[in-house]
């Protein structure tokens, strides 16, 4: 029982008490392959994050040893990313003053937040919260953080210094410095091999990672040729391991940092659970989702006290490390530990690494998440969730970030709103040799059964569609062609049922019984009937009020008032 309760904490431990020689060689040279991804694609995401490059590697070794012992996922790999990089540049830049030691403080800071944000979440499963980002929502953040991603490395491509801005202010500076003749000509020639490097080889289905070829042909070209005092490359990096760095910090940032940590919590764990669902399903085993939640949150946790950032699982090194054979989380020890002789021997390469190389390699993996495929779907589908995918991607692109993502979330929570409280509602009728009662609406040829209404409401009831339920009661009867002695609610779409609903229900029941008319439902579920009872009305709508089908109802009705 002990064992199985560790096992289930530290998922880690369980794999290594399972584990089969015959993993050791493809967990080796997966981990060795995802390593070399690693580095050039840490340092990258860090500049876009306005971090110095060391915090992308260290934000890739801490997670990835963390989520190694605590993670659930095999094979999930976690790492800096695209989508979470220019949210961490919106909420740490303004509040640095450009300062890098403050910046590093306070990108740290905001990983412990989400970490905690996340942590909670699992002790609370709210898991759920990720429902809020609907997939028009998500394809336009995506698409929106593209496009913020792709103009800011277009600068760095030409080989230009610039300040951090809007993707308004990245074109401008980059029409500026083209029109100027500012534009660093090797630069560019390297950036845009580099390019062609990495597209040719993913069009190639190459066995080599085209970053691989582009990092260690650029670094290669710049050391031969001399190129490193030509061109602006990223410098040697600092020698030793990840350590703490959160100096310099006060309750202030703290309260400032906690919505963009709310909102990187949402979008990291997003990612991470469709990713290691996909992952649990294509290598048949089963992962808990708030047990997941759990682990991201801890791994991000690390990250921030050891000098990284914000993390999230990776769509485009998980892949690299599968091709690879991975088959369990021994690939992420390896690849960290890899990286820490990279850090500790190594640490003086980057300097012959061009900046514009690094801006190539973010360039394709942001236009890697571009989809215009789902785009064009939902414009011949829904207009409603046309309109919501293209306001996450504008506020996201042209408003900012975090706020694109709350405008977003805000507009699908009214839309949500606004079809719970206009729902489809419909008069059922009877048709001739069919079965069952239908939709009026499709099918007018159906025939009404004299002196009854039968009526279907496919919707919760609640506070903002009570008073809506009754008026479409209200009008079916005023317009019945013959006086209405029952109204039959078809009840099995009510799936909720709140006081104000109460309210409403009651006196629609006590205006049709001054007239009269009785109120009868259908396939009510049992969850509403005891709500009923429990908000004091089961007296009022008592056992005759209702049947276990439209079809026994309507007997009752014909029993009662046929000849």
């Amino acid at each position: 029982m002990e064992r199985r309760r560790i096992d289930r904490a530290l998922p880690g431990v369980a794999t290594a008490r399972t584990y089969e020689r015959s993993w050791l060689r493809p967990d080796l040279v997966a981990g060795a392959t995802l390593s070399a991804l690693m580095i050039p694609a840490g340092m990258a995401y860090a500049e876009v994050a306005g971090l110095p490059p060391v915090t992308g590697l260290y934000a890739s070794i801490v997670p990835l040893l963390a989520y190694a012992l605590f993670g659930p996922s095999r094979v999930l790999v976690l790492g800096p990313d695209s989508s979470l990089a220019p949210m961490i540049a919106a909420a740490v830049l303004p509040l640095s003053l450009g300062d890098p030691a403050q910046s590093v403080a306070l990108a740290g800071l905001l990983a412990i937040l989400v970490g905690l944000i996340l942590l909670t979440g699992r002790v609370f499963g709210l898991g759920f919260v990720t429902g809020l980002l609907s997939k028009p929502i998500r394809v336009g953040y995506l698409n929106g953080i593209a496009l913020v991603v792709i103009a800011s490395q277009l600068p760095k491509l030409l080989g230009v210094s610039v300040p951090g801005g809007s993707v308004w202010v990245h074109l401008g500076q980059t029409a500026q410095a083209l029109a100027a003749g500012e534009a660093n000509g090797l630069a560019l020639a390297i950036g845009l091999a580099s390019l062609a490097a990495i597209v040719v080889t993913r069009i190639a289905h190459t066995k080599v990672p085209g970053v691989l070829v582009a990092v260690v042909g650029s670094m290669v070209v710049t050391a031969v040729l001399g190129l490193d005092t030509q061109i602006p490359v990223v410098g040697a990096l600092p020698q030793g391991l990840p350590a703490p760095a959160l100096t310099g910090l006060d309750l202030d940032d703290v309260v400032h940092l906690l919505g963009p940590a709310a909102g990187i919590a949402v979008i990291a764990f997003a990612d991470t659970g469709v990713l290691s669902r996909t992952l649990s399903m294509r290598h048949h085993y089963q992962v808990d989702g708030s047990q997941e939640m759990g682990a991201l949150g801890i791994a991000n946790a690390a990250s921030g006290l050891f000098g990284g950032f914000p993390v999230s699982g990776s769509t485009s090194r998980t892949p690299v490390a599968v091709q690879a054979g991975a088959r369990t989380q021994l690939v992420g020890v390896v690849a960290a530990g890899l990286l820490i002789v990279f850090m500790v021997v190594v640490p003086g390469l980057p300097r012959f690494l061009p900046t514009s190389t690094l801006a190539a390699v973010v360039i394709v993996a942001a236009a890697s998440m571009v989809d215009v495929r789902t785009l064009v779907r939902l414009a011949r589908i829904s207009r409603t969730e046309t309109a919501l995918l293209v306001a996450a991607f504008l506020g996201v692109a042209f408003v900012g970030v975090l706020e694109g993502i709350l405008v977003a979330v805000g507009l699908s929570l009214m839309v949500f709103v606004r079809q719970a409280w206009n729902p489809y509602r419909t008069e059922l009728v009877n048709l001739e040799g069919v079965p069952g009662y239908h939709d009026v609406s499709r099918h007018a040829d159906g025939e009404r059964i004299p002196g009854l209404v039968i009526v279907r409401f496919d919707a919760p009831l609640f506070f903002a569609n009570g008073g809506v339920f009754e008026s479409h009661i209200r009008d079916l009867v005023a317009r019945a062609p013959q006086p209405v002695r029952w109204v039959i609610v078809a009840a099995e779409p009510i799936t909720g049922l709140d006081t104000t609903a109460l309210d409403d229900l009651v006196e629609l029941d006590e205006l049709l019984e001054r007239r009269e008319i009785s109120m009868v439902f259908a396939e009510m579920k049992g969850p509403i009937k005891d709500r009923l009872v429990k908000f004091g009305v089961g007296a009022r709508f008592g056992p005759e009020h209702f049947f276990p089908t439209v079809n026994n109802a309507v007997k009752a009705y014909r029993a009662a008032f046929d000849p």
